[in-house]
């Protein structure tokens, strides 16, 4: 194929009058624009992240911002979450008011047009990491008087080893589940197959268990209690996602991910209604009523078009929205 290319160069430099050699090369390829944070899209600009372990500070719910301890630098650091973050609380989606100050969990942050590292598009939880990467703690060493577990993160088998010698403190407050029932601290054995919910110190990177799950029946336990609530709250609040476009009654949306649930029984023809929603995304103008136009998955989002009973100057290109189900 670049034997090909390169002759279609030649032949079309020669037409032009360009002059080449036997050896020319073809031109260089243009680089790639890198992404960047743009109001009103989904983007998240994956060549330039940073991946932060991190001890969530503080949390302002009316304008999604927010504080964390870097626990490699004890650096605090402040974010304001993205309106489309994906924030994955007991391995699976939550809201900002999910988070108990003290967690442990993975910041993913971006620059902002100062250079500054303040945009945030996921908060993923310690219990969502592990699930998600299909890792474990295995149980090397168990020191019941201290109340610590020295475990390895592994995969299942342990062909994969991500981190050996860790160190699982524990505390009075530790719940510990099996079978999705609570259990204690003498019911883990040398060899068991952990995951955990832990928060931090203050200082360090210290891993103090919330909550331990012996088995796979308790995360999942706590996963469908956590999707039950989540999809109770798309209910209740709409899905979210931003306004690409209005036209008279033609309005065009992109759904975010933690929505694409919530509207994927939908079709053409479906009845839906609107609002606008503000900083915090909670709706700032009473609902407009209409009919599903089309709907198209688009990997993590979805594309969706309205058509509303009456033209509307509510809903601002490149705000959030709401969108519910039914009138």
């Amino acid at each position: 194929m670049k034997t090909a290319r390169a002759l279609v160069w030649l032949v079309v430099a020669s037409l032009a009058g360009v002059p080449f050699s036997a050896g020319a090369a073809e031109p260089a390829k243009p680089a790639k624009a890198p992404l960047k944070i743009t109001p009103g899209k989904v983007i998240v600009p994956t060549d330039a992240m940073r991946r932060i372990w991190g001890e969530l500070l503080s949390v302002d719910l009316a304008t999604r911002t927010g504080t964390f301890r870097n626990e490699g630098t004890d650096e605090v650091m402040k974010f304001t979450a993205m309106p489309y973050a994906e924030l994955l609380h007991h391995a699976t989606f939550g809201d900002l008011n999910d988070y108990r100050i003290g967690e442990r969990a993975i910041f993913r942050m971006h620059e902002n047009g100062a250079g500054e590292w303040v945009w945030l598009t996921y908060i993923q939880d310690e219990l969502n990491f592990l699930n998600g990467h299909k890792e474990y703690y295995h149980v090397d060493a168990i020191d019941a008087a201290g109340g610590t577990l020295t475990v390895t993160d592994a995969n299942i088998d342990k062909s994969y080893i991500r981190t050996p010698g860790i160190v699982l403190e524990t505390e009075a407050e530790t719940r510990y589940w099996k079978d999705a029932k609570p259990a204690k601290f003498a019911d883990i054995k040398i060899g068991d197959k952990l995951r955990t919910k832990t928060h931090g110190a203050g200082k360090g990177n210290r891993r103090i268990c919330r909550e331990v799950f012996l088995d796979e029946p308790s995360l999942i336990a706590f996963q469908n209690e956590q999707k039950a609530v989540h999809a109770l709250r798309m209910a209740e609040e709409g899905a979210p996602g931003y306004i690409d476009g209005l036209d008279g009654t033609k309005l065009e949306l992109t759904i975010f991910q933690e929505g694409g649930e919530a509207v994927k029984p939908l079709k053409a023809g479906s009845p839906v209604t609107v609002a606008p929603a503000g900083v915090d995304r909670k709706p700032t103008g009473a609902r407009l009523a209409g009919k599903v136009a089309a709907i198209k998955p688009m990997g993590k989002i979805t594309a969706l078009s309205i058509t509303l009973e009456a033209p509307s100057t509510a809903l601002p290109v490149g705000g959030v929205a709401r969108v519910w189900n039914g009138k």
